[in-house]
């Protein structure tokens, strides 16, 4: 039954906007509570435990990242979409990350750590700007533990390295989903399992990527059932009864999610804190993703609030406030801004100094990731764009003339025989046009045939292609 007043996207989720921002509000509040101590309230209520425990809402970000990464996937399994492409995939987080993380890299270098001496040695800042620039400095501990350029850009180290995975495991996730999902989460659960059995301090493995693989793996389910619910919507005949539905589900999901932040928040000491993000991990990835699927069928006030013109500007912006975030909050306090009337004014209470600290730190880093995506990250992608687009023009035309070329050489009846290892889709789609070409102009009929495999018969050397005639 066709009713569609409302109808819930399988493409794009405004409301997963909203869940973003306030994901990465709740981290960025964390951190700049570690250096003001103040504790937020709503007028009588203490939201203590949301800032003691703010380093949590990170799986959550890397949840949705899961989740959104493999929305393409889902459409191709659910609704029969094109399998999406690898090299787009790839170009699309290299537009997205690298412009802004190298830039916040570099501004920290030069306006934090070489006028301040944060660096030992020249070559201890040779080896953290290398592990750096290539997001492999969490395995290091001196450049994972204490970088003088960022303590929060590991989170895109993570991601980055899980990116050079996901087309393999989206691929594998395609033909055998539960196999694919369970592996990774057993995965998850083995090496944190064994970390918190053979080791006394977590911090070198508690956020690494074998430790996420959980995380992505419910993501990606999530994403499967969304389009599943998206696809089944159509037939719903009374929506408003399904939309109360996961309007309670979002309401239970977020009642679980406030409990288990608050049993995070009791947790004491520096290990069981980390002992507890690893054990509490899995089932706060299943509250969120209970949110994440639920949201978009809310009801109408729910949706509006969290999918909104200026929540979808917050979260365009949101990657580069929180890796600025950080080092807002820790280099003014380093400059003495504000002014404190104590040498230590967090530990001393002064409430005023707290109030105008915490403003500051979040107006600042509001204003700076701002101005990095309109000023870097949105023109360097446009400029990346522009030159990998040209790059496909020029393989375009590499494949067009080298199709001609076997045109020309083909017989006047038979198959061609293509082979090579990874047959690209422009020269598929360059052969079979001339292939059509030919039937058109009532010549001779050439079929096609392409296979995987080492060149045989002639070989083109500037592309490893080689092909053959029956």
């Amino acid at each position: 039954m066709k009713h569609q007043a409302f109808a819930p996207s399988a493409r794009r989720i405004p409301e997963l906007d909203g869940m973003r921002v306030l994901l990465v509000f709740i981290v960025s509040w964390y951190h700049i509570w570690q250096q003001s101590w103040l504790t937020p309230r709503i007028g009588g209520v203490s939201l203590d435990f949301l800032v003691r425990s703010g380093y949590m809402p990170v799986d959550g970000t890397i949840l949705l990242s899961g989740f959104l990464l493999f929305l393409p996937y889902a459409r191709t399994m659910l609704l029969g979409e094109k399998m999406p492409d690898a090299r787009e995939f790839y170009r699309r987080r290299i537009m997205r990350v690298v412009p802004s993380y190298n830039f916040y890299t570099l501004l920290l270098l030069f306006v934090v750590a070489l006028p301040w001496g944060l660096y030992p040695s020249a070559q201890k800042m040779v080896k953290d700007l290398f592990m750096h620039f290539t997001f492999t400095f969490t395995f290091d501990m001196e450049t994972y533990m204490s970088p003088p350029v960022g303590v929060a850009s590991w989170t895109l180290a993570v991601e980055m390295q899980a990116y050079l995975l996901f087309p393999l495991l989206a691929g594998l996730a395609l033909r055998r989903p539960a196999a694919t999902l369970c592996g990774m989460a057993a995965a998850a659960f083995a090496y944190r399992g064994y970390c918190l059995w053979a080791m006394n301090e977590y911090g070198m493995v508690v956020n690494q990527l074998p430790a996420f693989l959980d995380v992505y793996a419910v993501g990606m389910a999530g994403a499967i059932l969304y389009v599943w619910l998206v696809k089944k919507w159509q037939d719903v005949r009374r929506p408003i009864l399904w939309q109360a539905l996961a309007t309670s589900l979002a309401a239970l999901a977020l009642w679980g999610l406030v409990g288990l932040l608050k049993a995070q928040a009791a947790t004491s000491g520096f290990n069981g804190i980390q002992a507890g993000q690893m054990l509490r991990r899995f089932p706060l990835a299943l509250l969120m993703v209970s949110l994440a699927v639920s949201l978009p069928f809310t009801v109408l006030p729910l949706r509006k609030l969290m999918g909104n013109r200026v929540m979808a500007f917050l979260s365009a912006i949101s990657m580069n406030y929180y890796l600025i975030h950080q080092p807002v909050a820790v280099h003014l306090k380093r400059l003495g801004i504000p002014y404190a009337a104590s040498e230590l004014p967090n530990q001393a209470g002064e409430q005023p100094w707290q109030n105008q600290y915490t403003a500051l730190c979040f107006g600042i880093s509001l204003l700076m990731a701002i101005l990095m995506t309109y000023l870097v990250e949105k023109p360097c992608a446009r400029l990346l764009r522009r030159w990998f687009d040209r790059r496909d023009r020029r393989r375009r035309q590499r494949y067009a003339a080298l199709a001609d070329k076997i045109m020309m050489e083909a017989p006047a009846e038979g198959t061609i025989r293509l082979t090579a290892r990874r047959v690209p889709d422009e020269l598929r789609a360059a052969l079979e046009q001339a292939v059509e070409s030919r039937a058109a102009s009532e010549g001779p009929q050439v079929a096609l045939l392409v296979k995987r495999g080492p060149c045989g018969g002639q070989c083109d050397p500037e592309t490893g292609f080689g092909w053959a005639w029956k």
